[in-house]
């Protein structure tokens, strides 16, 4: 706590600077704007966080987090264009979040082709990555929370499975890679997927799909096995301040070694990950509310009794809004829910992992038109009996061009 009011002090001494507009406001062109290079950094403070809830990719916090991104575009003709963007969290190695090429056939036309490591197609959330994008500190469960399935690992048994309930900060298995490591989301909200991508319409209707290495919950740079996930989606806009969005996915998720260590005569076809989605946005006035629900299911081999018969389902729904103040101050809300099915081991029926709820408080202020400050009061609820809830405040500030 004695770092989170630091922050805070911090960010009101900077305030003075940035409305007298020292910092960069715009991203910067070079070579007669054929070269455009932006930037952007975060630094969110919070207490420990005892039961791992907010746990997301490279092992870190996403509520005790400094992230630092340039990206960079380059303009070869009207046509074509590179894009990238390098990526570092606490100060971890650089690695790169976007690298793709963009083809655009016809300049008079809403159309392009994407290759390389590519923004996502499904779901509204994920096409929000950055913080500035971002109404509250934390993020939608379904695109964060790590459950207890790994793609390199597997449970022999419903026991197996269930062992690990509500442990998605440190999942083992008995097939597969030893040792333990961190489960996957639904949807992985912080790293982006290797494959080609298509676009085409603009408003009010748009459609695009793509074809990649990893899934949903894994997005990979080389391919793990020999499947690769389709997705698409389709928005629609019918009036102002309106957005309706639905989604889908299906994939191989188990990558070979996982396989590889299946007993003789056990099935390994349709071993996938598929899901939907639905999102809505609405915004007027100085409103804006969203919400979007997203249904993931897993299957899993049938190894030995007591068996994981059905395929494995999560649900994840939010809603949020948020409300201007006054210019540059706003509040904001968000209720969030991620939810199992059932298996049956040998004590009975029980959900495959843990529920969790969650309710996040705050809101932001703009210090310069770049540059913003935002404060969250987060409560999580888990059904486990270990570290079944914490209660967590939080402060971040941003800056980017």
């Amino acid at each position: 706590m004695t770092r989170l009011w630091l922050l805070l002090v911090a960010c009101l001494a900077v305030a003075p600077a940035a409305r007298a507009d020292v910092l960069p406001s715009a991203p910067i062109s070079l070579v007669d704007g054929h070269l455009v290079i932006g930037a952007q950094a975060s630094l969110t403070m919070s207490p420990r966080d005892p039961g791992y809830f907010n746990d997301s990719d490279y092992d870190h916090n996403l509520l005790r987090l400094l992230r630092v991104s340039v990206s960079g575009v380059v303009h070869a003709g009207d046509h074509v264009s590179l894009l990238a963007e390098l990526q570092t969290e606490n100060w971890d190695a650089l690695h790169p979040y976007a690298f793709y090429v963009r083809v655009r056939p016809w300049t008079d036309r809403a159309f392009d082709i994407q290759a390389g490591r590519i923004p996502p197609v499904f779901g509204a959330f994920s096409r929000r990555p950055y913080e500035s994008d971002n109404i509250l500190i934390g993020t939608p469960l379904a695109y964060q929370y790590q459950t207890s399935l790994r793609p390199d690992a597997l449970p022999a048994t419903a026991d197996d499975l269930l062992r690990m309930r509500g442990r998605g900060w440190e999942v083992s298995y008995p097939l597969g890679a030893s040792g333990s490591t961190a489960g996957m989301p639904l949807v992985a909200g912080y790293r982006w997927d290797t494959g080609v991508e298509v676009r085409a319409g603009d408003r009010p209707l748009s459609v695009s799909a793509a074809v990649t290495n990893g899934t949903l919950g894994n997005p990979l740079v080389g391919d793990d096995n020999a499947g690769k996930q389709v997705s698409g989606r389709i928005e629609w806009q019918p009036v102002a301040g309106l957005i309706l969005g639905a989604s889908g996915a299906r994939g191989a998720f188990l990558a070979d070694n996982a396989l590889d260590s299946l007993p003789v005569g056990v099935s390994r076809s349709g071993l996938t990950q598929e899901s939907f989605g639905a999102d809505a946005e609405y915004s007027r006035g100085y409103w804006l509310v969203r919400g979007e629900a997203i249904v993931s299911r897993w299957r899993l081999p049938a190894v030995r009794a007591p068996f994981i018969a059905s395929p494995l389902q999560a649900t994840g729904a939010f809603a949020e809004g948020r409300y201007r103040i006054f210019p540059g101050a706003y509040l904001a809300a968000r209720i969030d829910h991620l939810g199992f099915s059932t298996i049956t081991g040998s004590n009975g029926p029980e959900t495959w992992d843990a529920p969790v709820t969650r309710l996040e408080l705050g809101g932001g202020y703009a210090l310069a038109r770049n540059v913003l400050l935002k404060v969250s009061f987060q409560h999580d609820r888990r059904d486990t009996n270990h570290v079944p809830s914490a209660a967590l405040a939080a402060a971040q500030l941003s800056f980017w061009f």
